[in-house]
This record gives structure tokens, sequence and C-alpha cells, in this order.
């Protein structure tokens, strides 16, 4: 399916899919962030689905919509406007991928593991080379599972927010294969640059999560047709926290090293991803 267009009101969107559906349009409906996203089922149809999609945007209220309503409308259309616990999980899994959602997972068991008794072997087992005797090179994964590892809740929410709200948006609009390269690629060399820049003792997602960030930023302003970009602010907020990672400002150890390392990994696949979507 491809997107056509998002509306932030779900009756309004099924006015205008029943009225595609009497131009021989067929198109499906799935939850957003903030609204629904309407998408047609055969790419061939795009055109004439965006032409309809912006002739809808300036007269969202014609008499054609609603007549479309009577005409095609199915009965079995629901509006769920209750349980909003539950339409909350919904938008969260339909945000994300499988790949997003598993790191999610993860991330979240082996924090919960450090919190409940286990922080030693855990750490043992995950932590970069050299943090704990006889950990060779041999255990190449190690060279990866510290970005699986947080130590406090607030470095575990902020990480797996922006991995959730950027790495979902890559993996729903532009596919598996490139978030894959970013987490294997910034899931890695950045620990490396943080080793030699400050020893084995770090941990946590914080270089993918610059990794995604850097590309989104790039694919924003290469291929804004990808779906992807990232606001300003948004930009402006994630450098300025890089630059007072530096400061020692609030007493947190941060690892410099591995987000400056993802947000370069991540510009890199950007501009790489953005000639090949040329």
């Amino acid at each position: 399916m491809l997107e056509v267009g998002r509306l932030p009101n779900a009756r309004a969107a099924q006015a205008l899919i029943d009225y595609l559906k009497g131009q021989d349009i067929q198109c499906r409906l799935t939850p957003a962030e903030q609204g629904v996203i309407i998408s047609v089922v055969k790419e061939s149809d795009y055109s004439r689905a965006r032409a309809e999609y912006e002739q809808f945007l300036q007269h969202p209220t014609d008499e054609k919509y609603l007549q479309a309503s009577w005409d095609n409308g199915g009965i079995d259309t629901k509006f769920d406007y209750g349980a909003p616990g539950l339409q909350l999980l919904t938008q969260f899994v339909s945000g994300a991928g499988p790949l997003t959602l598993a790191i999610i997972a993860v991330c979240v068991v082996i924090f919960l593991g450090f919190n409940l008794g286990f922080a030693n072997p855990i750490f043992e087992h995950l932590s970069f080379f050299g943090a704990v005797p006889d950990s060779g090179l041999a255990q190449f994964w190690r060279v990866f599972t510290p970005s699986l590892m947080h130590f406090s809740a607030m470095h575990i929410i902020f990480n797996l927010l922006w991995w959730w709200y950027l790495g979902g948006k890559i993996e729903n609009k532009i596919g598996v294969a490139p978030l894959l390269i970013i987490l294997v690629v910034a899931g890695t060399l950045p620990n490396i640059v943080q080793y030699y820049l400050a020893g084995p003792n770090f941990g946590g997602l914080s270089g993918v999560v610059y990794a995604v960030v850097g590309y989104t930023w790039i694919m924003g302003v290469k291929r804004p047709e990808s779906g992807i970009g990232l606001a300003p602010a948004y930009i402006g907020f994630m450098l300025l926290w890089l630059v007072f990672g530096f400061t020692d400002m609030f007493g947190l150890s941060i690892a410099n090293g591995a987000h400056i390392g993802g947000l370069v990994v991540g510009v890199i696949q950007g501009f790489i991803d953005s000639k090949k979507t040329a």
C-alpha cells in the first residue's frame, strides 16, 4: 500500500474513502500518531487518489462526500471512541514495526533484569570488552550488546521514545532493511569510539538514537517525500543535548563518543539512501 495522506478525523477520512470507492479506488484506513493514514491498495491508483485527497482538503463538506457515504459506506465500518488505554496501545504498535518493537522489548527486559537483582550477571555477559575479566574478542557480541543496557529510568525512557518515534517511522515508511543497517552499524562503531574515548564502562541505545536522528534529518531534507522528516526544533534540541554532554552541566555520565559516532553514521547512511531513492 502507498500512503495518500493523513487526516485528523476518522469520520472525515471514511467519507473520503467511501467517495474513492465509488471511483473504483480501494483505500485502507490505519491509525497514526495523530489522526489516521489513508493508503491506496494499488499503487497505480495513487495519482488519482492523491488528487482527490487534495480536493477534499479544500472542500471537506462538499455534498458529494456525504452522498458517497450513503452510497458506498459499509455497515461494518466502526469508530471506537472508547477504551483510551487500548487506543494508546494500538497507536504505539502501529507507530512502529517488528524490529523497532523487538529492540524496545529486549531493552525493557534487560532493564528489568538490572532492577530485579541480576545487574552483575547481565553486565558481565553484555558489557564491552575489558569491562569485566575474561571478556576477550572471541565474545564478539560485546561490540553491540552494551547498546541494549540502560542504567536509569530516565536513560531508557529517553532513548526508547526516540527510537520508537524515529525508528518506527523509518521502518514503516522506508523499510526494515535501512533501519537494520543503522541499528547494526550505529550499535557497534560508536561503541568502539566511546571505548577509546572513555573506557569500557558504558551502555545505552544513545548512539543508535543519534543515528536515526541524523538519518531522519538528512532524508527529510533530501527526500521529503519519504515522509520521515524531523522538525528543526527537534533537531536543534538533540544537537544542543549533544553539546551539553561535553559540559558536565547536569552531572550525568554521558557517552559523548557514542553520540557523535551515531550521528555521523546516521548522516552518512542518510546521504547514501537519499541517492538510492533518487
